[in-house]
C-alpha cells in the first residue's frame, strides 16, 4: 500500500515572506499592469446613469462590434450578466431555464434565477466536452403551449469555455446546430461566455464566429483579460434596452464607471492574443504531472483546450484537500538550496471535490513561476511512497 507523508509546517506570515506565493486558484486574481492602470488614470468619464460616460460608451461599442451584435451593456460582474439575461429572455415568472448539470449558473450563482427572478432551473447532462446531451435536452424542453401544470421553457444556457469540464472550448459546429434547433422552437440561446475569448484563441476564430447563433452573451473582463472589474452583456438593441432597465433594479448601474471601463477597453485591445501563453503554460504543467507516472495524481493533457487544468487525486490515503494543502505549505529546513526553494514556494489552487483540484493559469504567471509550480507539484507527488503492509501504521 501507499502512505502519504505530510510536510511539517503550516505557513505563517513570516513563512510566506521567505518564499514565493504563486496563486493558481483562478484567473480572477490577476492585477492590472502599469499600462492598464495608466489607461484607467487617463480615462475620460461622465455619468453612465445618464448614458454620458464616453469611456463606457466606447467599451460597449467596441464590444458589440467584436461580437457582431447590435448592442452591449457594461456590468459589475458576469453573475449579474447571466441573471439579467435569464430575466430578460423569460417573459413571466415561473418560467423554466435549461442549464447543464455542471454549469456555473446552476452550481455557483446562489440559485439567483429562483431566489431573485422567480425562474426554475432544469438540468440537462453535460458531456465531457462541455456540450449538452441533445437526447436529454429534447426530452426536457416543454411544449410551446404546455399543459397548465407545466412551466414554459423560456431559455437554454450554455457555457464556453466550460469551467467544470476542464476549460473546454465548445465545438462551433455544435453551437451552430443547437442555435438553429432552438430557433425553430422559438427558444432563445444564452451563452455564459465568462472565458469566451479563451475559446476564440484556442479555436483560432473571431469571437463573433462562436456566438453567431447565440441571442445573448456575457463575458468577463476580470478573468483572463486581466481587468480589475467588470463584465459585458451583448445582444440585440431590444434585449439590451430591457437589460439596462433590469441592471438598474439589481443595483448594477454605475456613475463615473469609465475609470474601470477603461481597463476593459485596454484589455480588449492588448490582452486577448496573449491568452495563448496561458494555454501553453497549463499544458507544460499537465505534461509534467503525466511524466511523473503517478497512479494517484493524473491528468489528461490531450483534453486541454485553454487555461484550466483539472487534476484527479485517487490515492486511498490522501484526497484533493490534502493535495491542495501540501502545495500551500512551506518548509525552509532543507539544506539543499534548490530543494529549499521548491519547499518554500507556496502554490495556491482550488479544490473542486474530494477527488479533483483545479489549476488556472493567467497573465501574472511567468515562465519561472511555471517551473517552480512543476517542481512543487512533483515534490508533493513524490511524498507518496510505497511501504510494507506489515510495517506501516496508517
Amino acid at each position: 500500500m501507499y502512505i502519504f507523508k505530510t510536510l511539517k509546517m503550516i505557513p505563517s506570515e513570516n513563512d510566506l515572506q521567505q518564499g514565493k506565493v504563486i496563486d493558481l486558484r483562478s484567473d480572477t486574481v490577476t492585477l492590472p499592469d502599469v499600462h492598464m492602470r495608466q489607461a484607467m488614470f487617463d480615462a475620460e468619464v461622465g455619468d453612465d446613469g445618464y448614458g454620458e460616460d464616453p469611456t463606457v460608451n466606447l467599451l460597449e461599442e467596441k464590444t458589440s462590434n467584436l461580437f457582431e451584435k447590435e448592442a452591449a451593456l457594461f456590468l459589475p460582474s458576469g453573475l449579474m450578466g447571466n441573471l439579467i439575461a435569464m430575466m430578460v429572455h423569460s417573459n413571466q415568472r415561473g418560467s423554466e431555464v435549461i442549464v447543464g448539470h455542471k454549469s456555473h449558473i446552476l452550481l455557483w450563482e446562489q440559485g439567483g434565477a429562483s431566489q431573485i427572478a422567480g425562474l426554475q432551473l432544469r438540468e440537462v447532462k453535460n458531456l465531457v466536452d462541455g456540450t449538452l446531451d441533445m437526447t436529454d435536452l429534447r426530452g426536457k424542453l416543454r411544449p410551446e403551449c404546455p399543459d397548465p401544470h407545466e412551466p414554459f421553457t423560456s431559455l437554454v444556457c450554455i457555457e464556453n469555455t466550460h469551467n467544470y469540464c476542464g476549460g473546454s472550448a465548445l465545438p462551433i459546429e455544435w453551437i451552430d446546430k443547437l442555435g438553429k434547433f432552438l430557433k425553430e422552437r422559438n427558444i432563445p440561446l444564452h451563452l455564459d461566455g465568462a472565458r469566451v475569448f479563451n475559446a476564440a484563441v484556442s479555436l483560432g476564430v473571431p469571437v463573433s464566429r462562436i456566438v453567431k447563433h447565440c441571442d445573448s452573451v456575457t463575458f468577463c473582463l476580470s478573468k483572463g483579460l486581466g481587468a480589475p472589474i467588470g463584465s459585458v452583456l451583448v445582444g440585440s438593441n431590444t434585449f439590451i434596452e430591457k437589460a439596462r432597465r433590469v441592471r438598474k433594479v439589481l443595483g448594477g448601474a454605475m456613475r463615473q464607471a469609465g475609470i474601470v471601463a477603461a481597463a476593459g477597453v485596454y484589455a480588449l485591445d492588448n490582452c486577448v492574443e496573449r491568452l495563448a501563453d496561458d494555454h501553453s503554460n497549463v499544458k507544460k504543467i499537465a505534461h509534467a504531472i503525466q511524466q511523473t507516472g503517478s497512479p494517484f495524481v493524473t491528468v489528461n493533457p490531450n483534453s486541454l483546450d485553454t487555461n484550466i487544468l483539472l487534476v484527479n487525486i485517487t490515492s486511498p490515503n490522501f484526497d484533493a484537500k490534502d493535495f491542495a494543502s501540501e502545495l500551500f505549505k512551506v518548509d525552509t529546513d532543507a539544506h539543499d538550496t534548490i530543494l529549499n526553494k521548491i519547499r518554500s514556494t507556496t502554490v495556491r489552487i482550488s479544490q473542486i471535490n474530494d477527488t479533483a483540484v483545479r489549476i488556472v493559469l493567467h497573465k501574472n504567471i511567468t515562465q519561472n513561476d511555471v517551473a517552480l509550480v512543476i517542481e512543487k507539484i512533483k515534490y508533493v507527488i513524490g511524498m507518496i511512497e510505497p511501504v510494507d503492509n506489515h510495517n506501516s501504521s496508517v
